[in-house]
This record gives C-alpha cells, structure tokens and sequence, in this order.
C-alpha cells in the first residue's frame, strides 16, 4: 500500500478538497486559476494505491522564493507521512527550479502543520494579526539546499 507523488491538476486537488475539513469549503476551480494564472507554479498530488488522498500547491513568489499556498489530506488517510512526503516532493521541485527559499503560512488551529514545519528545518519569521490567535497566521521560511 505505497503512497505515489505526481503532479495533479486543478480537478484533482477540487476532488480531494472536499474530504480535509480544515479547508472549511471545498476549493472551486476559479479561485485556484486566479491564485496561479501566469505564476511558475506546482501543484503536487498523493494517491494510495488508486485514490486520491492529498494535494499540496505552490507558486513562485520571485524568481528566488517559493511560496506553499495550500495543501491537504484525505481524513481517512492521515496519520500516514502523506503530507511530509508532499512536503519533500516540494522542496525538491522549487530546489530543482532554482528557488533558494520556501514560505510558507500556517495558523496555531493547525498544531500538527506547525509541528511539521518545525522539524522539517523551517524557521518562524513572522506573524500576520488578525485580531484572534486562532486566526492569525504564523509565517515560516526555510533555506532550500542539497
């Protein structure tokens, strides 16, 4: 029972939205192409054997930074290093690229996405404040090399 990293689409990732509760409302098609129109972007997909169970998508931000928008996994299928290995398939691309830097936004709601972020080598540098800890949003960088 691998877990398979490919790139995916815009259908994909509207497919699989519906199935991470964090993401509060299934992603439209619209709102994906407007946030990558004319953007160096990736967009990665996970499937357990024939299923789709995650998604994770970036976009460059300069020619140097990358930015991880928005990712996510099946609740059926957590627990399972999805996420991190999307994570890593990421890194490697935007590496691969020519990106130096990887940032990336996470919120205190989502305890195992900042633990995640910290052991994988990413450093807080900022706090954007929306008037709530529980909505405010925590930014993160990490240094891409070998």
């Amino acid at each position: 029972m691998a877990i398979t990293i490919t790139t995916g689409t815009i259908d994909d990732v509207t497919a699989v939205s519906e199935y991470i509760p964090e993401l509060l409302t299934a992603i439209g098609s619209d709102t994906l192409r407007n946030r990558l129109e004319n953007k160096k972007a990736l967009i990665l997909v996970a499937h357990k054997e024939d299923t789709l169970v995650g998604f994770k998508i970036g976009y460059e931000l300069s020619n140097t930074q990358f930015y991880s928008w928005l990712g996510g996994v099946h609740f059926n299928y957590r627990r399972l290093g999805i996420a991190k290995k999307l994570l890593v398939q990421q890194e490697k691309w935007a590496y691969e690229q020519g990106f130096t830097n990887i940032h990336v936004k996470s919120m205190n709601r989502f305890p195992q996405m900042l633990t995640m972020l910290i052991t994988n080598g990413y450093h807080v540098c900022g706090y954007v404040d929306k008037q709530s800890t529980e909505l405010s949003k925590i930014k993160f960088v990490k240094q891409l090399t070998k």
